[in-house]
């Protein structure tokens, strides 16, 4: 499975704590693993007033197979819309070299603790990294 449709993709080492009595990482570890590919793309944004002002809203799992102890992983992730107060993710998450779990996330722009407007240069710093044309609003 190739992870080149994603401008950012993680690698993971699966961690023996990581798993679950049958031997594979337990359901809820997706998420800390979304949450690192999550983390670098908004790094890789270079703005340093991102990470305090984003709140994620939804998370969504489709589980495709169990990833194993010893297991290469890594995951993809690429923003595929921009609204006016939130954005959408899309991960992709592969073992060896099949995909293992797809996943879409949304994230609200907050300001003072409520949703406000995605600013200007974060959008523009998105379709930077994610090398789409630069729109005006």
């Amino acid at each position: 499975m190739s992870l080149d449709a994603y401008p950012v993709v993680t690698p993971i080492q699966v961690r023996f704590r990581d798993l679950d009595s049958l031997g594979h990482v337990n359901n809820a570890v997706y998420l800390t693993y979304l949450e690192l590919a999550r983390i670098q793309y908004l790094d890789r944004l270079k703005l340093d007033t991102l990470r305090p002002s984003i709140v994620v809203a939804r998370i969504e799992i489709d589980y495709l197979r169990p990833i194993l102890l010893g297991e290469e992983v890594a995951v993809g992730v690429r923003v595929t819309s921009i609204g006016n107060k939130s954005f959408r993710m899309e991960y992709g998450i592969a073992a060896g070299q099949e995909l293992a779990a797809r996943a879409t996330s949304v994230q609200v722009w907050l300001e003072a603790g409520r949703p406000a407007p995605v600013p200007t240069a974060v959008r523009e710093a998105i379709q930077r990294l994610e090398r789409l044309p630069v729109q005006g609003r």
